[in-house]
C-alpha cells in the first residue's frame, strides 16, 4: 500500500512538472507571437489553465516531503502527549479542510460539465476539463492528510527535527 500511495504522490508531481512545462510553452509562445506580429488565441488562459493545475497536483507530494510551511513555534516546545496530541489535531483539522476543499472542487468541476459552462476567453475551452486537475490535485491531498493521519494515529510518523523545519520557515 505504502509504494501505491507514494506513487500516487509522485505521479501527480510529474503531472505538475509536465503543467509548468507546458505553461512555459504558452509563456514563450505568447511572447514570441507579439514579436513575431502573429496571434495565438486562448494562451493566456491556457496558461491560467496549466499554473493551477501545477498548484494543485503538486500539493500532496509538497505536503508529504515537509515542504508545507507549518508553524512550529508551540510544536517543538511540546514534548509526548501534548506533542502527539497538537500533531493529532493539526492533522485532524487539515483532513478535514482537505475534504472540503475536494469535495468542493469535484462538485465544481461537475456543475460547469452539467450547465455546460465555458470560459470567457476566446478559447471558449469548457471549463470543466481545466478544474479536473484542481479537483483531482485536492482529491490526492485529502489521500495524503489520511495517511498521515493514519500514520500519526499508528505512531509510524516521522517528525522532522527542528533543524529540518526551520528550512521552510
Amino acid at each position: 500500500m505504502r509504494r501505491a500511495l507514494d506513487a500516487l504522490y509522485d505521479g501527480a508531481a510529474w503531472l505538475a512538472a509536465l503543467a509548468m512545462i507546458g505553461l512555459l510553452a504558452m509563456v514563450l509562445l505568447s511572447i514570441a507571437s507579439r514579436q513575431l506580429g502573429f496571434h495565438v488565441p486562448g494562451t493566456d488562459a491556457y496558461a491560467g489553465y496549466l499554473m493551477a493545475a501545477c498548484g494543485f497536483l503538486a500539493l500532496a507530494h509538497t505536503f508529504k516531503r515537509g515542504e508545507h510551511i507549518r508553524v512550529t513555534l508551540i510544536l517543538l516546545r511540546l514534548k509526548g502527549r501534548a506533542r502527539r496530541a497538537l500533531e493529532l489535531w493539526a492533522l485532524a483539522a487539515g483532513t478535514l479542510l482537505a475534504a472540503l476543499a475536494a469535495f468542493y472542487a469535484v462538485r465544481l468541476s461537475w456543475q460547469s460539465h452539467l450547465f455546460h459552462d465555458i470560459s470567457t476567453s476566446n478559447d471558449a475551452t469548457p471549463l470543466w476539463i481545466p478544474q479536473l486537475s484542481m479537483a483531482a490535485g485536492s482529491i490526492i491531498l485529502l489521500v495524503a492528510f489520511v495517511d498521515e493521519l493514519v500514520l500519526e494515529v499508528q505512531g509510524r510518523r516521522s517528525h522532522a527535527t527542528p533543524d529540518e523545519a526551520l528550512r521552510n520557515e
